[in-house]
């Protein structure tokens, strides 16, 4: 699923993990563009082990 391809050159797209900021869970697996985000991913997503919406950063 998280398989992109292109032909020719590097691909720009890599898998990365989400992890809670609070409870330090890894609970989400997303897509970045490298070019676009050079930065660690950070989102507001669902924890179910917080039982809250909490801040989720980008692990390696």
């Amino acid at each position: 699923m998280f398989n992109i391809y292109k032909t020719g050159g590097a691909v720009m797209r890599t898998k990365v993990t989400l992890a809670c900021t609070e409870c330090k869970q890894r609970n989400y697996d997303s897509m970045k563009n490298k070019k676009n985000d050079p930065d660690r991913l950070e989102m507001k997503k669902y924890c179910k082990f917080c039982k809250k919406h909490t801040l989720h950063r980008e692990t390696k």
